[in-house]
């Protein structure tokens, strides 16, 4: 199963929870919330989720404009079909049939309220597994383009105790060949990555071999599946938080050096490489979601790019003053790049996100803070060859 967020490049507004941003002050006030615009059942978050549960998205008052519904199981993912009803107020799919089971499903949906504002909202929930099956949920998702420095990685959906027969039934391979090793964290999560970066062009394989396998005593994997994605070309970014800069280098040569603001000394970014695991056009940011409180909530900024799963994003910055990029530092640990409300294209954030993939590697340098952890997003990079493959199960 696939844990890329893969409706971000289906729908154009997609949103998600982020971790830094600007005081309500400075927004015009606290908006009225994503949750209260758009109603989507079964709720986000919502787990064990039974197969004769409908999906329902609506709206109490103004239009849908958009919605798009995903189903992630170890058949790859799925678009679920479904339409706006004729009076905007609600979706629903067009097929009778239930939720299937032991799956990940995404919710993305975009709304205009009774006033004419433009709500985002993404959510996700999961299906009821049957008793004594495992499955593991996997990223990049099948047919992929992404960058040198993705990492395949796999979320199971229950503890594993015998991880060395799970390792032995999980390959990764490349065309053309490189070195690859395992690196287990924790019960639940197993890594590969190849001793550098993959080279532009290579194919990879990743062929999963669960189904019969013992995970733990009573618990038997189902799964049997070959997930194939492709390396694009080679760009890497270098944000140097003291001076305030980020250099974009592809295949070697220097594209540009672009005037950045980073976290503040109360709230740095962290060190380290860092991989793009999800590109949204415009998503959410609220405090809330990451510990800040009620420090801001920001329903629409653009250009998102989330590097950790605990927060950090390189995203555009709409709200702060031209001088502020290239000259200090002010967000809650994020990279910010100016940017116009909307997401203009000629504006230095939307340069580089329309030069981004998926699996791009952005390394900070400089910061305050320490070095990401390398279970926090695809950290992985930042662990020596030596120590990554001493994490793995089998000799």
């Amino acid at each position: 199963m696939t844990a890329a967020a893969v409706t971000a490049a289906v729908l154009a507004g997609a949103a998600a929870l982020a971790g830094c941003g600007v005081p309500d002050v400075l927004t015009g006030g606290k908006p009225r919330s994503p949750k209260e615009a758009i109603r989507v059942s079964p709720d986000d978050g919502a787990k064990d989720v039974r197969a004769s549960d409908r999906i329902r998205v609506r709206v109490p008052d103004g239009r849908l404009e958009r919605v798009a519904v995903s189903r992630i199981e170890d058949d790859g993912s799925m678009p679920v079909q479904g339409r706006i009803a004729p009076d905007g107020l609600s979706w629903r799919p067009t097929a009778p049939a239930g939720l299937a089971p032991a799956a990940r499903y995404v919710v993305d949906a975009v709304a205009l309220d009774g006033h004419g504002r433009r709500f985002a909202r993404h959510t996700t929930f999961t299906t009821y597994v049957p008793p004594h099956r495992f499955v593991g949920f996997f990223t990049p998702e099948h047919g992929a383009t992404v960058g040198t420095g993705m990492i395949v990685s796999l979320e199971f959906n229950r503890p594993v105790a015998d991880r060395a027969a799970v390792e032995r039934a999980v390959s990764v391979t490349a065309r053309p060949a490189a070195e690859v090793a395992a690196h287990w964290f924790g019960a639940r999560r197993l890594d590969f990555r190849p001793r550098t970066r993959w080279r532009p062009g290579t194919e990879v394989t990743m062929d999963l071999r669960l189904r019969g396998v013992q995970a733990a005593p009573g618990v038997l994997g189902t799964q049997r599946k070959k997930v194939r994605f492709r390396i694009g070309r080679d760009q890497t970014s270098r944000v140097d938080a003291a001076a305030h800069t980020m250099t974009v280098w592809r295949g070697g040569r220097r594209l540009a050096t672009l005037p950045v603001t980073a976290g503040s000394l109360g709230s740095p970014t962290y060190n380290g490489k860092m991989v793009i695991l999800e590109r949204h056009p415009v998503t959410r940011m609220d405090g809330d979601t990451v510990g800040f409180g009620g420090e801001y909530d920001i329903p629409d900024v653009p250009h998102a790019m989330r590097l950790t799963t605990s927060g950090t994003f390189l995203h555009g910055n709409y709200w702060a003053t031209r001088r502020i990029f290239g000259g200090s530092n002010t967000s809650h640990g994020c990279v910010g790049l100016r940017d116009t409300r909307g997401g203009g294209p000629d504006t230095p954030a939307g340069w580089f996100y329309e030069r981004s993939l998926v699996g791009d590697i952005v390394e900070v340098v400089r910061s305050r803070d320490r070095v990401v952890a390398p279970d926090n997003g695809l950290g992985g990079w930042n662990m020596p060859w030596q120590k990554w493959r001493a994490g793995s199960a089998l000799p």
